[in-house]
């Protein structure tokens, strides 16, 4: 399908009038260089997320991250919306800590 439609472009641009064969190839030109700075992960200047975070984790005053409580994940309720605490034991589930 490809070479078809490679040759189907061939021949509309072989039609046009020198003229318009420039004016189609700076579009050509223009479009191939959008397609390169599209995020689609081969731009040049695309850096690895690790890296765009250890930038931002060097941006926060320091002491953030003891202020971040270590039992988000099971008290996710708790320091959302107020739920009650929960305490994660080992092999019984969660109980209440009220």
């Amino acid at each position: 399908m490809a070479a078809d439609l490679e040759d189907q472009l061939i021949d509309k641009v072989r039609a046009l009038p020198p003229n318009k064969q420039q004016e189609a190839l700076r579009l050509l030109d223009s479009l191939a260089g959008r397609a390169s700075s599209e995020p689609n992960g081969t731009d040049a200047n695309r850096r690895p997320i690790w890296e765009v975070v250890d930038e931002i984790n060097a941006q926060l005053p320091a002491g953030t991250w003891e202020n971040v409580p270590t039992d988000g994940s099971i008290n996710l309720d708790h320091y959302l919306y107020g739920a009650p605490k929960r305490i994660g034991e080992p092999h019984c589930g969660f109980q209440s800590s009220n």
